[in-house]
């Protein structure tokens, strides 16, 4: 396959941004904003521009994915979600069976709400749980008690087929034991997908001022986070929720086919504050990105674009980013692609030497990182990338 047609390996997706939280959590350095008042009809008007003005570039594709992030999309009106729906459809044809995702956080699911989610052609929601106890959710900054959470849960459990939820390990002061208990809870609810991240302190958020002036006291250290990762693995792959990415585990058939996109090097439409893109057009694979501040993306949109100047990507960088995303995923790399992609091929003696500390793995055209590869995948990256 040509450069010019690679997305097409990919698919292609629409990332719709939700800015508004109804509180900014202490670890989130997502673009999320509080406020007090939003006019979802001037929001609605805005969305509705930019995917218009995406149809006109991208005419003849077929649409495979919507994914409603944020921020907190279940604060969405359910009409405003039907519009945007009813406007991607229009724009491009869609798949027989598309996945259209909507995130959402306990505090904001209620039975009537996701009824009219479900009406509007959502089809997949993802929900925000983060942790399984009381005292855990109070130190992450969660608005909602674990019992909240599991009546959510029920809640979109009765309106769809599909449910995913977060949750947040390596937390402070957490055993090894406690997270293979709370594990054990979370798969013996999840219907079809879970998606389990380790916390990390990021620069930005009130988690890393935090850190910097020495609190989060009790965070686990590097031997027993890796312990959590590798735990992690072996027990969710023993319940039928194997890990086909980094932080991501599914029964056969029920992956996040919008991530998938990212993962394996598609192309998307972000429409939204600090939304990203990437868009293959006329042979050049061009990296999109929206402003963060809400009020200056609807600004920008009125005067008609909703972004920034587009980056074009060289064929070293579209392979590198390419060898980063497909790697988190246990199918892995081709490396068939990464060579028509890149100016250069890859160092296959890195290969080796990775391959004989079985950290990778080899199958025919693919690389993939073995479970002890994943947890040094930045490693890896860097060796390969080099």
């Amino acid at each position: 396959m040509s450069f010019v047609t690679d997305w097409q390996n990919g698919g292609f997706g629409l990332y719709i941004h939700w800015p508004f939280c109804a509180a900014k959590c202490p670890y989130c350095d997502f673009n999320s904003h509080v406020s007090a008042h939003i006019d979802q009809t001037r929001w609605k008007s805005a969305y509705l521009a930019e995917i218009a003005r995406h149809r006109a570039e991208t005419t003849g594709r077929r649409l495979d994915t919507i994914f409603f992030g944020g921020g907190t999309p279940s604060l969405m009106n359910p009409d405003l979600v039907a519009e945007i729906i009813a406007a991607a459809r229009a724009a491009w044809p869609m798949r027989n069976d598309p996945e259209i995702t909507l995130e959402a956080n306990p505090t904001s699911i209620e039975s009537g709400r996701f009824a009219a989610y479900r009406q509007a052609g959502v089809t997949r929601v993802s929900m925000g749980m983060q942790a399984m106890n009381d005292a855990d959710l109070r130190r992450l900054g969660r608005m909602h008690s674990a019992a909240e959470a599991l009546a959510a849960f029920d809640i979109a459990r009765s309106h769809f087929d599909r449910v995913n939820f977060d949750l947040i390990y390596a937390r402070q002061d957490q055993s090894l034991s406690d997270w293979k208990v709370e594990l054990g809870r979370a798969l013996d609810l999840a219907v079809d997908h879970l998606s389990l991240y380790q916390l990390t302190i990021e620069d930005g958020t009130a988690f890393g001022a935090r850190h910097q002036a020495g609190g989060l006291k009790g965070l686990p250290n590097d031997d027993l986070a890796a312990d959590m990762y590798a735990l992690t693995q072996d027990v969710t792959a023993a319940k039928g929720f194997a890990g086909y990415e980094i932080s991501n585990h599914a029964r056969d058939g029920a992956q996040s086919l919008h991530n998938l996109i990212y993962w394996r090097g598609g192309d998307y439409i972000g429409i939204g504050p600090g939304a990203h893109g990437r868009l293959t057009l006329d042979g050049t694979r061009w990296a999109t990105e929206c402003p963060k501040s809400p009020e200056l993306w609807l600004q920008m949109v009125a005067a008609g674009k909703g972004e920034g100047a587009r980056e074009a990507l060289s064929p070293q960088s579209h392979a590198l980013e390419y060898l980063m995303m497909s790697l988190r995923l246990s199918e892995g790399m081709s490396l068939a692609r990464y060579n028509t992609l890149s100016d250069a091929p890859l160092n296959m003696q890195s290969v080796t030497d990775l391959a004989e500390m079985g950290l990778l793995g080899q199958s025919e055209d693919k690389i993939f990182p073995t479970n002890a590869g994943k947890i040094v995948l930045n490693s890896i990256i860097r060796q390969l990338a080099g």
